[in-house]
C-alpha cells in the first residue's frame, strides 16, 4: 500500500507525517510525502520540523521537498492532506471519481470523528508549535496505521 502525505510547502507537516508513519508501518507499506507549491521543491525539511523529529529519535533530515503530481493520483492508495486548503487544492487537481475516493483529511482518517479537524502549520511559529503539531501527528498517525494495517488484512 502507497500513502502520501500532503500539506502546503513540504517543509513542516507532510515530511514530519511521513516521519512518524514510517516508524508505525510494516516495511511492505510506502509513505512519501508532497506540497501543494513548489516553492521549496528539492529542499530539507524545515531545520525546526528536523530537530522536532531528531528529539523523537526520527530522522528526516534526507527528505526532499517536492509538489504534488498528477502521477500521484495513479501511484498512491492514499492521499492524506493536512488542511482545508491543502484538500481543497489537491481535489481541484482530480481527473477521476477512482482517484476523488483515495483523497482525504488526515485528521478525518483517525476514525476520530475528526471530519473537518486540521493540522496547523507551525512554520510561523517556534519550536513548541513544532513539538505540538509533532504530538497531533504522532497520535494520528498511530490510529491510522492500525486502520490501514487492519484494512490490508483484509
Amino acid at each position: 500500500m502507497k500513502i502520501l502525505l500532503v500539506c502546503l510547502g513540504n517543509i513542516c507537516r507532510s515530511p514530519l507525517a511521513e516521519g512518524i508513519l514510517k516508524e508505525k508501518l510494516p516495511s511492505d507499506f510506502f509513505v512519501d510525502s508532497a506540497g501543494i507549491i513548489s516553492v521549496h521543491e528539492g529542499k530539507s525539511p524545515d531545520e525546526r520540523a528536523v530537530k522536532t523529529a531528531s528529539n523523537h529519535h526520527i530522522d528526516i533530515s534526507n527528505q526532499r521537498s517536492r509538489p504534488i503530481t498528477d502521477a500521484d493520483f495513479e501511484n498512491f492508495d492514499k492521499i492524506y492532506c493536512m488542511d482545508m486548503r491543502v484538500l481543497n487544492e489537491v481535489i481541484s487537481k482530480i481527473k477521476n471519481e477512482e482517484h476523488h475516493n483515495k483523497v482525504s483529511l488526515f485528521l478525518s482518517a483517525t476514525g476520530e470523528g475528526l471530519q473537518n479537524a486540521e493540522v496547523p502549520d507551525p512554520y510561523w511559529g517556534e519550536m513548541d508549535d513544532f513539538e505540538n503539531v509533532f504530538q497531533l501527528l504522532d497520535t494520528a498517525c498511530h490510529k491510522i496505521a492500525a486502520h490501514l494495517k487492519s484494512e490490508l488484512n483484509h
